[in-house]
């Protein structure tokens, strides 16, 4: 019995020897990349305004994000957290602009929202806690709201510090 406990021991200390050895071999270039909406992708707190000027909701919570195509389209969501809203828009990466024509609203199946004046600026906002972020400002339209009546959206990039969070 002896002799099997010492093999077993042998082997055992010889496989973590081998293994130890032996490594992942990086091929290629390991780095995905970015999205083309990377720029303007993240989480917004964001206060809606109709446009009589009364406040629909303070501070909701907003993403902004890639869609599968890649091809500088983005989501609109807030998650049902304001006016629910998710929707994709056409974005210029290097003006920071963003627009929807009668885009399907997910969130509110059978109804098509268009957002204009669609702006993401760098370092124009200041966070809760006083840090500069990026702001976000649009004004969006829905098919079954009166005409001329619409819901502005204005706010700044979430930073994740608690100091910062609504």
């Amino acid at each position: 019995m002896k002799k099997l406990k010492l093999n077993i021991t042998r082997v055992l200390v010889a496989m973590l020897v081998l293994t130890s050895f032996v490594a992942c071999d990086e091929v290629g270039d390991t780095d995905p990349g970015g999205t083309s909406v990377e720029s303007m992708a993240g989480d917004w707190y964001i206060t809606l305004t109709d446009s009589d000027g009364d406040v629909v909701v303070e501070h909701a919570l907003h993403s902004t994000y890639n869609t599968a195509a890649n091809d500088n389209t983005m989501w609109i969501d807030d998650a049902k957290h304001g006016y629910y809203i998710k929707c994709k828009v056409t974005v210029d990466v290097k003006a920071g602009t963003f627009s929807a024509t009668s885009a399907e609203n997910v969130l509110d199946p059978g109804s098509q929202v268009t957002i204009t004046e669609g702006k993401i600026e760098k370092g124009a906002a200041t966070s809760k806690g006083g840090h500069k972020v990026d702001k976000i400002s649009f004004r969006a339209h829905y098919s079954y709201d009166d005409p001329g009546y619409d819901i502005l959206y204005d706010g700044h990039k979430r930073t994740g510090f608690y100091e910062d969070e609504y």
